[in-house]
């Protein structure tokens, strides 16, 4: 089983930073993603990282703003997000995927994101 616990979520104003964690344990990982969903809209990407060699991904819409880092010692991934806009709003989620190729199968709870303009 594995356990993720997200933190970090605030409130902020637009031009403004937040840094997202998630805590991992439990079975190990090939990748660990952040994902958001804003009120009405579906979820989606923002960023991901591998566990072994830290190659990374991103949204079109966060490249440049947002960079995701991980611990390996604290088995804790992070997502520095800076010059934030109102359409950042949303929760996000921090999720795993056990095997590449197989999705991301664990989710945490969400920690809510709101940019005030």
């Amino acid at each position: 089983q594995v356990r993720l616990v997200e933190s970090g979520g605030g409130l902020v104003q637009a031009g403004g930073s937040l840094r997202l964690s998630c805590a991992a344990s439990g079975r190990t990982f090939v990748h660990l993603g952040w994902f958001r969903q804003a009120p009405g809209k579906e979820r989606e990407f923002v960023s991901s990282i591998s566990w072994s060699g830290g190659s990374t991904d991103y949204a079109d819409s966060v490249k440049g703003r947002f960079t995701i880092s991980r611990d390996n010692v604290k088995n804790t991934v992070y997502l520095q997000m800076n010059s934030l806009k109102p359409e950042d709003t949303a929760v996000y989620y921090c999720a795993s995927e056990l095997i590449a190729g197989m999705g991301y199968t664990y989710w945490g709870q969400g920690t809510q994101v709101t940019v005030s303009s």
